[in-house]
């Protein structure tokens, strides 16, 4: 049986992108941050995707699964993970804060808080319930001890 593709994170975070880009573009609303000021978009934005790249080299040494659908091998607690149970998808959002900074403009705002709550529902949910079963009580000590977002 062949399962239908799914739809990953990175998807989301780039139509999320392209949706503050036309919002930018064709309803700006009030353009409130001026420069010089918007370049600090440009340090969230690489802030972010740094995140990003260091939580997937992490998941990779520690040779378990990026992918939100798969059965994870190894519980992950190291590095980003020490202070947020969602570290990739933190930077994601600080990207995409950086990025409605660096357009300056009200609108592109609106995007960021329909992307959290589509990671946290199509994905972060499924994902703690995964390891929950997975880890058990290793996983409830450590939501314990690490909040979700920050």
């Amino acid at each position: 049986m062949i399962r239908p593709a799914r739809i990953v994170p990175p998807v989301y975070f780039a139509l999320a992108l392209l949706a503050m880009a036309a919002l930018h573009r064709w309803l700006p609303l009030v353009r409130w941050i001026v420069w010089p000021w918007r370049w600090l978009g440009v340090l969230l934005v690489l802030g972010g995707l740094s995140m990003v790249l260091a939580c997937a080299g992490a998941l990779r040494r520690a040779q378990t699964t990026i992918l939100p659908f798969e059965r994870p091998s190894t519980l992950v607690t190291r590095g980003l993970f020490r202070i947020c149970r969602n570290p990739i998808y933190l930077g994601m959002a600080t990207a995409l804060t950086g990025t409605a900074v660096l357009l300056g403009s009200l609108s592109p705002w609106s995007t960021l808080p329909v992307f959290v709550v589509i990671i946290d529902r199509r994905f972060i949910r499924h994902e703690e319930a995964m390891l929950h079963a997975r880890f058990g009580q290793a996983y409830e000590g450590y939501c314990q001890h690490v909040r979700r977002w920050l």
